[in-house]
């Protein structure tokens, strides 16, 4: 059983406030919910929606085929009637009513029972009021087409993909968190804010005026010994890369969230993209060590985030853990049982570092001296080898679906959860590989596994199959163009639609 649902209106009317009641109430009922955000750049009015997908079994992604429209307002079923799938119910627009008033009626269509949605709005500010307008949705809708079956509660949190980087980085020690607003990585600057209520947690999170200031604000307090992080998109990112080149030269950990959206320049800013893939990998100027991580679940986002903190530490190089929009602000239920590593911070004597090559028997100052520059830099060049012997310890890859097939699939990031879903629900003979390191590369193992299969298909959130390159320059293997299921809308992949795209080029 699949069902999907979306919450449709102008901003400020609360589809995403809606969907969250709605899918805690279909939790409590039993049942896995996923769900994702779309919005335009806009405080008020606009046209914004949520997509909620309700299973009796995991769910990772939504369909574009839609169960359940709900119209908040009158716009709402012209734009969307035709997403419609077969049988579908609308429920219509009614003018005056707030939000609440939907969520009795989505309740009713559902089958669940009405007291958990009492029990969810007894939390909130305005009880008399909220309560007052559900029960006259779920009254006043006399259908009941779903009537879901009740299940026992399954013992998972839910979360979004910023909540729980935020985890992540509380867990590892974080202590300075710095970042300028930028859409989509604001919302983890917003978790690590309200995180600092919590008395328990000794993290500040400081908002600086640009994103220059905000690395190297960070890389001063970890010059000093904080444990910093920073946050940002591909624009700020853009800013930052000089400061990340001094960090790889002077040798001062730091941790790097970049969230990406789509290109170039200001692109489509509140929606998502993997177009910043080869611009985490290259950007900077001169040659030095760096970690690249790429989750694709929440749950793999509180592990990769820890295992920043650790390279970074270890090694006193940046890292930089690699997301997108749809990974930040889609939120699925999942476990937290990431395995954690626990380091010691990074000795580092602040007199002693330069911008500078330098002469570190010298008191590090600045040189010129070949044989200087020859030693420093085959210094930090050793670390590739140590970094990438390190790595290999860690699972830089994972495997999927039916791992005897000779049909291969690969992806990364928040294509993941698409591609588990199109696998499953279309039934698909397929191996889904999905790359988690993007730097040191786990060249090795992706050789094992595309020397065993005989087609290989490649999904990717960008226009010109970043991945598809990378593995070439790693491996040698090239995928050809007709074999590369690429969207570059600023939408993430629908399951339905993937699996269709999956199984026409698996023919």
């Amino acid at each position: 059983m699949r069902l999907n649902i979306i919450f449709v209106g102008k901003a400020g009317q609360g589809p995403n406030f809606l969907s969250e009641i709605v899918a805690n109430g279909l939790i409590e009922h039993g049942y896995y919910v996923f769900y994702s955000r779309d919005y335009q750049s806009l405080i008020r009015g606009g046209h914004n929606f949520n997509a909620l997908t309700v299973s009796d079994k995991e769910v990772y992604s939504n369909d574009s085929k839609v169960n359940l429209l709900v119209c908040l307002d009158e716009n709402t079923k012209n734009m969307h009637k035709d997403s419609l799938a077969k049988k579908g119910i609308i429920i219509d627009f009614v003018n005056g009513k707030g939000n609440m008033y939907y969520a009795g009626a989505v309740f009713k269509l559902l089958g669940v029972d009405f007291k958990i949605l009492e029990n969810s709005l007894d939390k909130l500010k305005n009880f008399n009021e909220n309560i007052r307008d559900a029960r006259e949705g779920f009254n006043k809708e006399k259908r009941n087409n779903f009537a879901l079956k009740k299940f026992e509660k399954k013992n998972l949190s839910f979360m979004n993909g910023s909540q729980a980087i935020a985890k992540g980085a509380i867990k590892s020690g974080l202590e300075y968190y710095y970042a300028y607003p930028m859409t989509p990585a604001t919302p983890l600057m917003m978790e690590l804010g309200q995180m600092t209520l919590d008395k328990s947690n000794k993290h500040k999170v400081i908002e600086m005026e640009n994103e220059i200031s905000v690395i190297l604000t960070a890389i001063g307090s970890s010059s000093v010994g904080g444990i910093s992080m920073v946050g940002t998109s591909g624009g700020g990112f853009d800013l930052m890369t000089e400061s990340l080149s001094m960090a790889g030269m002077t040798e001062i950990p730091i941790v790097i969230y970049l969230s990406s959206r789509p290109g170039p320049s200001t692109g489509v800013a509140t929606y998502t993209s993997q177009a910043d893939l080869n611009l985490a990998l290259k950007a900077g100027h001169g040659e030095f060590s760096r970690v690249v991580i790429a989750p694709g679940t929440p749950d793999e986002a509180i592990e990769a985030t820890n295992n920043c903190f650790y390279l970074s530490q270890e090694f006193r190089i940046p890292c930089i853990l690699l997301g997108d929009k749809h990974l930040g602000e889609a939120k699925n239920m999942t476990n937290e049982d990431a395995k954690l590593l626990e380091f010691n911070k990074a000795i580092i004597n602040p007199e002693r570092f330069n911008s500078y090559e330098s002469d570190k028997t010298r008191d590090n100052i600045a040189t010129e001296d070949a044989k200087v520059t020859i030693k420093n830099f085959e210094a930090r060049m050793k670390k590739h080898a140590e970094i990438e012997k390190e790595c290999s310890k860690f699972e830089r890859i994972k495997i999927y679906g039916n791992k005897n097939s000779k049909n291969l699939i690969l992806g990364w990031g928040s294509t993941k959860g698409a591609i588990l879903d199109a696998l499953a629900e279309g039934k698909i003979d397929a191996k889904f590989v999905q790359v988690i390191f993007m730097e040191p590369f786990p060249a090795k193992e992706l050789k094992n596994e595309i020397k065993k299969a005989k087609k290989v298909v490649l999904v990717e959130n960008n226009a010109t199959g970043q991945l598809a390159g990378l593995i070439a320059e790693k491996t040698g293997f090239i995928i050809e163009d007709k074999n590369k299921i690429l969207r570059y809308d600023g939408r993430p992949f629908f399951a339905d639609e993937l699996a269709d795209e999956i199984r026409r080029r698996l023919k």
